[in-house]
């Protein structure tokens, strides 16, 4: 109805089943940023966040950084600080690059060039 073309941080669609249907049918993004969402008690620690359980539920998850001098970091440190907590496997971490790419502005014919290279890599390639 709003033609949103993503959400940040979307959190709390981790609460709703039926929204969380609607995000991934629609392919709207939610860029995550876990040390930040750590910093403002969205949620008590990284290990409770909810990045992988909207993964495995097929949504367009994505990890970012948000003001990454204040929340104490970038987004490598967002990265490696989620995998640490929430035990990303490699195809995770691989699908989160992917996502990115997917949710980024760039023309399709960059994004289909991006995730070849990154399909690549995972690969062993």
């Amino acid at each position: 109805m709003l033609k949103v073309r993503r959400i940040d941080h979307g959190v709390a669609a981790i609460h709703d089943p039926a929204l969380q249907r609607r995000l991934a049918a629609g392919g709207i993004p939610l860029t995550m940023c876990p040390l930040s969402n750590r910093e403002l008690r969205v949620t008590p620690d990284l290990a409770g966040h909810p990045l992988k359980r909207l993964l495995d539920a097929g949504l367009l998850v994505t990890v970012n950084s948000d003001d990454p001098a204040y929340f104490g970091g970038y987004l490598l440190q967002n990265y490696v600080a989620a995998q640490q907590a929430l035990g990303l496997s490699r195809a995770d971490l691989a699908q989160l690059a992917r996502n990115s790419i997917t949710a980024s502005l760039l023309p399709p014919e960059r994004k289909a060039e991006l995730v070849a290279e990154l399909d690549q890599v995972a690969a062993g390639g």
